[in-house]
């Protein structure tokens, strides 16, 4: 924060700017008016000559040859400063003062001069009358002409009134001594006419300027970031706007990279949002230096920059993104804190990537998210795949909100098996989309889109409610399995809905199973834990799916209780050929029964390793070799005829044979 001293220090230096600027603009006022001098010297010449021509008197005649040199000088200088200000080719303000200065005084000397003379060496009353009209007319202009610069009005009344004032108090009778007095006092009312004036014109040149600076402040704010100095928003689509008129005559291409620093967040929320505009100034330096004076950086808004480069093609776009990246690879000094920032970059080029501003940004975007999702801190060009994608991507979450009430969504469901009986133990619901003009949506597409939405909740709702009224067709002791998304777990409205659905169905809470995955615990601050203990005092079973693929699955096993755990199908995939599979597969199994948890051994597609998931003391087996998942009709008739793993099996092999002897 800055000091009285520095603050101080400041105002002087704009008082000095500010002084130096207006005496700029007085010395244009005395060169303002080339036709003003003009008309002054030739006044001067033609009665100096016209004098010095009658009387033959050679110092008149020595007088006048000065005046008209003076005085063409004068314009001359005149005319040719105001040439040069017009080209902008005007430099060393001072001098010419100085020399218009040293030109005015010379001519208002000679002037009264020349009076002086005629009234000394004249005894004519109608030759002597001229100089002195001159003298005192030209000293009235120039009280208010010259009035800018108040010591060469000041000079210039002296000079030119103060020698006539003394020749008519020399000659004559008393009518001229009066007059000289007159002249005496007059030259006092014109120096406090210029200086009044003179204040007048600094004011109005001081108020002039006031607002000229003011305008152009508020110019820079609306072009310029006020923290970091670069070109804002406004600033930047402008000069891309320019960019692309420019880019349909010379068809010269050019390259936006948007960057966007990879967990910001993170460095405000902990240290504070001084630190984060401190860490942003810095990254501004890193980004000029990673560039050097190949593009043009612009702050986009909170984290986000825009880079302009003109001239680059796509080859030289990564280039200079790879710069960038790696700048980021060396940690930034904010104060007392040693940071380490990365950065994801999105690369668009036009015209090939965009025909206009709003495309090219679009574009520019779709490949910073392609960026973040390959995982950050990378430099990534837009291709129109990832247009098709967004797309697609728009499409879904769109159709998603009126999928639940149009009907689209399906419950198709998968019968779990246990190995003892050969009986179906458990039905787990997998949800379905019929888009209309999509087709069938696959959960992996449309599951993401709704929780980064907020429809997983409404989904989530009509699941249970939808699996729980299909349950009770069932037998009593078949459960129903239902996946649910960490983004319900954070909600808080998971039990409520369960609870709601149980009651609608009317199904006992001991044949609802919710399957969640080891990502709820991964934020864990005891929301999850609360509710989770809270679904388990209603009565309802809890299963870990995907074990093994997590961050700490055994941890989560001490501190929760589960009721089952689901083995991910890929230990189950390589089961016949890996032993470090096998031997976890087994590992498994045995920690379970010590826990008292039942199991699930996910994606048995092969016999062999059916036979393996017995042989290692599962509990329950899931697959396509079985059953794939089916309609809640065909399901429901599975159940009542109490299918074992056998028959499905069998039905299964038959289907397989039905569709080789079809496609034959």
């Amino acid at each position: 924060m800055p000091g009285p001293w520095s603050r101080l220090f400041s105002r002087r230096a704009r008082s000095a700017v500010q002084g130096v600027d207006i005496r700029h603009a007085l010395t244009e006022t005395l060169y303002a008016s080339p036709a003003s001098l003009a008309i002054g010297a030739l006044s001067g010449i033609i009665i100096g000559v016209t004098v010095a021509a009658i009387t033959r008197d050679p110092v008149l005649v020595g007088c006048a040859i000065l005046i008209c040199a003076i005085g063409l000088l004068r314009v001359i200088s005149s005319i040719f400063y105001r040439r040069l200000q017009v080209a902008g080719q005007l430099a060393g303000t001072n001098s010419w003062q100085i020399a218009y200065e040293l030109g005015a005084w010379g001519y208002a000397a000679m002037l009264g001069a020349l009076a002086l003379l005629a009234l000394l060496r004249l005894d004519n009353a109608l030759l002597q009358l001229p100089p002195v009209v001159l003298a005192v007319g030209y000293a009235g202009g120039i009280s208010g002409r010259n009035a800018g610069q108040i010591n060469i009005a000041f000079g210039q009344i002296l000079l030119a009134l103060i020698p006539t004032a003394v020749g008519l108090m020399m000659t004559g009778g008393i009518g001229y001594h009066g007059l000289g007095v007159v002249l005496m006092f007059m030259a006092l009312g014109l120096a406090e006419i210029s200086r009044t004036t003179h204040r007048i014109v600094v004011e109005a040149l001081e108020g002039k300027l006031e607002k000229t600076q003011l305008a152009e402040k508020f110019e820079r704010m609306a072009r310029f970031d006020s923290l970091t100095g670069v070109e804002n928003r406004m600033s930047m689509q402008t000069r891309l706007r320019d960019m692309f008129d420019n880019n349909r005559k010379t068809h010269d291409a050019f390259a936006v990279l948007w960057i966007d620093l990879d967990r910001f967040k993170e460095v405000n929320d902990s240290l504070g949002h001084m630190v984060g505009d401190a860490l942003l100034c810095s990254v501004v330096e890193k980004l000029n230096d990673a560039l050097f004076r190949r593009g043009h950086v612009a702050r986009f808004g909170g984290d986000e920059f825009v880079i302009i480069c003109p001239d680059a093609d796509r080859t030289t776009a990564h280039e200079i993104a790879t710069d960038i990246v790696e700048y980021f690879q060396h940690s930034v000094e904010v104060g007392s804190h040693n940071l380490t920032v990365t950065a994801s970059i999105g690369i668009a080029i036009a015209p090939q990537d965009g025909r206009d501003v709003d495309e090219l940004m679009q574009h520019a975007d779709l490949a910073l998210y392609e960026a973040k999702q390959r995982g950050r801190n990378q430099a990534v060009g837009f291709t129109w795949s990832m247009k098709e994608r967004f797309h697609r991507l728009h499409e879904i979450e769109t159709g998603l909100r009126h999928a639940i009430e149009n009907d689209q969504l399906v419950l198709h469901y998968q019968p779990i098996f246990e190995l003892k009986t050969g009986r179906i133990a458990i039905c787990e619901a997998l949800l379905r989309w019929n888009h209309p003009t999509l087709g069938m949506v696959t959960p992996t597409e449309f599951i993401p889109v709704a929780e980064s939405t907020g429809l997983i909740e409404a989904m989530t709702e009509w699941v249970l409610h939808t699996a729980c009224r299909a349950a009770m067709a069932w037998p009593d002791d078949v459960r129903i399995a239902i996946n649910i998304s960490p983004a319900s777990m954070k909600s808080g409205e998971l039990p409520g809905n369960v609870i709601s659905a149980l009651m609608a169905s009317g199904l006992p809470a001991r044949r609802l199973e919710l399957e969640v995955t080891e990502s709820v615990f991964i934020e864990d601050e005891g929301f999850t834990s609360q509710m989770l203990r809270d679904l388990r005092r209603i009565g309802l079973r809890l299963v870990l799916d995907d074990f093994g693929t997590g961050y700490s699955s055994l941890s989560y096993l001490r501190s929760y209780r589960f009721d089952g755990i689901k083995v991910d199908r890929s230990f189950m995939d390589g089961i016949t050929s890996r032993k470090e599979d096998q031997a976890i597969v087994r590992a498994v199994g045995h920690l379970a029964e010590a826990l008292s948890m039942e199991t699930v051994a996910e994606g048995i597609e092969t016999e062999e390793q059916l036979l393996y998931a017995r042989g290692a003391g599962l509990d329950n087996v899931q697959g396509y070799l079985m059953c794939r998942p089916q309609s809640e009709a065909i399901i429901t008739d599975m159940v009542v005829r109490n299918v074992t793993i056998g028959d499905a099996m069998a039905a299964n092999e038959r289907r397989q044979i039905g569709k080789r002897a079809g496609a034959a």
